[in-house]
């Protein structure tokens, strides 16, 4: 009896640009997916809103993307998140140590204060600076993905988001790729396990 073919999956990084919704079909006049030529048939593992930008994986393999955005196996996300202001040492504890948002303790997370601003491509618009309020850049690592939740927790630390990049997932870094291009990656480029 012949064996059955393996099913061949796609997965795609995608560098998804400032104003771009993480759905194929645009709503209220934002470009949405179906303006960078992806493969057919992908879709999002997972979601970045709007106003956010970075890493998006696409792919058509819907156990694994189960398997990835399922909090019970806590794979990584890492973010670089521009804030306003300075947090200071009792601010970035309370940061890793998992902030209370509407009654919701966030899980623990790795966070670090960039000594200098990471070399990133200008944002399109660039974000509002105000002279008086100096702005600082956080490297967060979450192992959980709530809706809209890295600005929920700056913000509940006195120091809120002015641009949030997505860096990474799991093992696959966005590195290489400029805002609005992507490229086939492979399942353990992602995943080792």
């Amino acid at each position: 009896m012949p064996s059955k073919p393996v099913r061949q999956y796609s997965y795609i990084s995608f560098n998804k640009p400032f104003g771009v919704l993480s759905q194929f079909t645009s709503e209220g006049g934002h470009p949405a997916l179906d303006s960078f030529d992806l493969p057919k048939n992908v879709y999002a593992a997972g979601r970045l809103d709007r106003d956010s930008e970075g890493l998006l994986l696409l792919s058509d393999d819907g156990t694994f993307i189960n398997k990835l955005i399922n909090p019970k196996f806590s794979h990584p996300r890492t973010y670089w998140v521009q804030v306003e202001g300075i947090p200071d040492r009792s601010a970035l504890e309370k940061l890793r140590n998992g902030p209370v948002i509407k009654g919701y303790k966030t899980k623990k997370c790795k966070v670090a204060l960039f000594a200098d601003p990471p070399s990133v491509e200008e944002r399109i618009p660039p974000i509002r600076y105000r002279k008086s309020i100096p702005t600082s850049w956080l490297e967060l690592t979450l192992t959980e993905g709530k809706n809209r939740q890295v600005r929920k927790m700056t913000a509940a630390i006195g120091h809120p988001t002015l641009r949030l990049l997505r860096v990474s997932i799991g093992e696959l870094k966005l590195e290489g790729l400029a805002p609005g291009e992507w490229r086939k990656v492979a399942k353990g480029d992602i995943l080792h396990k």
